[in-house]
């Protein structure tokens, strides 16, 4: 199991006191120093079953400036905004849990990551 954090996330911070408590092995990935690749992003979004602007945070300054907001959100945008979350991973939604199931989830609730434990 892998978990991408910001560590100056309260909501990263619970979840891996919640991971700990329950003894779970897992490896943390501080995502803003080392930054998915557009591929890692995409198998992520395959193993979430979500998009690209599913997982994005449009109300950072970031995102913002860039207009995420109007930018299409459809088959022929999705590459763009794969694009943005590799370049600017400050947008990308956290925490994000991988399961050993090969399946994720964003783990932002006590019962999301308790979710990924039971997987």
């Amino acid at each position: 199991m892998e978990i991408w954090i910001n560590p100056a996330c309260s909501k990263c911070r619970s979840a891996v006191q919640l991971l700990d408590a329950e003894g779970a092995g897992y490896t943390v990935r501080r995502y803003l120093e080392d930054v998915p690749s557009p591929d890692e992003i995409r198998a992520v979004l395959d193993r979430l079953g979500l998009e690209p602007w599913d997982i994005t945070r449009t109300q950072e300054a970031d995102a913002k400036e860039l207009g995420l907001k109007e930018w299409p959100r459809d088959a022929d945008a999705r590459e763009r905004w794969i694009a943005a979350l590799s370049e600017h991973p400050k947008l990308i939604q956290r925490p994000i849990i991988t399961a050993e199931d090969g399946t994720a989830v964003v783990a932002r609730t006590d019962e999301a990551v308790r979710d990924v434990l039971g997987r």
